[in-house]
């Protein structure tokens, strides 16, 4: 595996333009990208909490969703592979979702996003 850039690196190229994806984009535009959207950012949350959760327990957590749109987050975070749907064949069928290891991969991220979020709440 390929070692970290240091926060010194990232910010060197950064100034001297030299930090992009082989496609030039900016290396955070995809996971600029996972946030889009009203309610990925708090499904992703959810799951955080969550080893596995079921599809209604996550429609009640999160107030004001409808299905329609639960589902179609759900399908978008499903086909980038930051989570996995396994569907129960049991009486009564049901379906959990779980972070795959790329979504997994997200925590110390959120972890970033809350610490400066505590920092500069209400300020």
């Amino acid at each position: 595996m390929k070692k970290p850039m240091s926060y010194e690196e990232f910010v060197k190229r950064m100034k001297s333009d030299t930090l992009e994806t082989p496609n030039g984009n900016c290396p955070a535009e995809q996971i600029l990208r996972v946030f889009q959207g009203k309610w990925k950012d708090e499904i992703l949350y959810c799951l955080c909490m969550y080893d596995s959760i079921r599809f209604g327990e996550l429609k009640k957590l999160l107030t004001g969703i409808t299905n329609t749109m639960l589902t179609s987050a759900l399908r978008d975070l499903e086909s980038d592979g930051f989570i996995e749907r396994k569907q129960f064949n049991e009486i009564p069928p049901h379906v959990e979702y779980s972070f795959t290891e790329k979504g997994k991969d997200l925590m110390p991220i959120f972890y970033e996003m809350a610490m400066w979020g505590m920092k500069w709440a209400d300020k």
